[in-house]
This record gives C-alpha cells, sequence and structure tokens, in this order.
C-alpha cells in the first residue's frame, strides 16, 4: 500500500513527531504541505494530512494545500496536535475532513493527541504538556495507523 503523510509542523516538532510514528506502520513518506505533490498524492492509496492546532484551526498552509487540490478518489485521514484538549461541538479536524470530503476523498478516520504547547499564555509559565506527545500517544497513533492500514481507521 503506498501512503503518504502531508504534515505542517512548526513550533516545536510534535505533529511530526507522530506523522513519523505512523509512517512506520504505513511504510509512508511523509512532506510537507510545501513539498508536497498533488500528483503522488492521486497515485498513493492513503494520503494523511496533519497539523498543530493554531487558534483552534489546523495550521493554515495545510488548509490551503488541501483546498487547492484537484477533486479526485481516494483514502484519507486526518490527525492533530494541540495544547488544549480537543472540545467535540469545536473538533479542530472536522472542517478539514468535510474539506477532504468535498474533494472526493474517503475519510477512514482522525486523531488528535495533547502536545507541548507555549502559545501566548502558556509562555508564561514555560508551556504546558511538556511531555507530550509521550510514549503513550506516540503508541496510540501507530495503533492508528494500525487501523488504517487495515481498512479498520474507524475503529
Amino acid at each position: 500500500m503506498k501512503s503518504v503523510i502531508v504534515c505542517a509542523s512548526v513550533s516545536h516538532g510534535n505533529t511530526r513527531r507522530v506523522a513519523d510514528s505512523m509512517a512506520q506502520v504505513l511504510g509512508a513518506r511523509v512532506v510537507s504541505p510545501g513539498q508536497a505533490d498533488p500528483a503522488e498524492l492521486a497515485d498513493a492509496d492513503l494520503v494523511g494530512f496533519g497539523s498543530g492546532v493554531f487558534y483552534s484551526r489546523l495550521h493554515p498552509d495545510l488548509v490551503s494545500f488541501v483546498k487547492g487540490l484537484p477533486t479526485g478518489r481516494g483514502r484519507a485521514f486526518v490527525f492533530a496536535t494541540s495544547g488544549l484538549p480537543e472540545i467535540p461541538l469545536m473538533s479542530f479536524t472536522r472542517p478539514l475532513v468535510r474539506l477532504l470530503e468535498g474533494k472526493g476523498f474517503e475519510v477512514d478516520g482522525s486523531f488528535a493527541c495533547r502536545a507541548f504547547d507555549t502559545w501566548a499564555p502558556f509562555k508564561l509559565v514555560g508551556g504546558i504538556n511538556r511531555q507530550r506527545p509521550n510514549a503513550g500517544d506516540l503508541a496510540a497513533a501507530r495503533a492508528f495507523a494500525g487501523r488504517l492500514r487495515t481498512g479498520r481507521g474507524h475503529l
């Protein structure tokens, strides 16, 4: 199965660590939105899209990249890292899932975990979640990727 992960990881490398953990299981190549080739994504069996959360949204470079993709078909998943927990009514990943579905992707699931965050008020105290993503978070990311590999990402 050919897989590619498009990852915007800009602050502390948190999201890249999660992407790399998933890539180990999927045998995927991890690229930034600026490095991603739409033709390579069209040829992939599974494409992941992920970033850190900024002001309750995924990184604008990732969202802009997805908006620029041609309509097509394929399997995808979305993932995110954030300092604060995801609020069910304001899901970090839901807007990107809807955008991908509008582009013709079948989104097999999403994954989110907490991560080190030094956003403005947290910087005053040295940040929050200093040890995250931790071994448990990365193991959960690998387990999620394993379910995607076997076609059971929604479980």
